[in-house]
């Protein structure tokens, strides 16, 4: 399994725009094949953070998400509202117990 988590940072007057944005993003990507699991969360200690978690069955499945055009005009149209570079980090899950 592959975890992805990612972050950005929202410009202030964006907030609701970015938030609206990903939510759309997140139910989109949940029927894709391989998605386990896709959430985003405003963080509680800095309300102008979103935090994406997601939970992908392989790599081939994140490889064909993040290749789809809806995924890359996502991308592209957060980076627009952020007010800094979007972090990201992916890794390899296994399962136990």
């Amino acid at each position: 399994m592959i975890v992805l988590l990612g972050s950005v940072q929202v410009q202030p007057e964006r907030l609701e725009e970015a938030l609206a944005l990903s939510q759309v993003h997140v139910r989109r990507s949940r029927g894709e094949p391989g998605c386990i699991a896709h959430a985003v969360y405003l963080d509680p200690e800095d309300p102008l953070r979103l935090v994406f978690v997601e939970r992908w069955a392989d790599q081939a499945a994140l490889q064909v998400h993040f290749g789809l055009s809806a995924s890359r005009q996502f991308a592209g149209a957060l980076t627009q509202l952020a007010s800094a570079a979007p972090e990201m980090q992916i890794y390899q899950a296994t399962l136990t117990g």
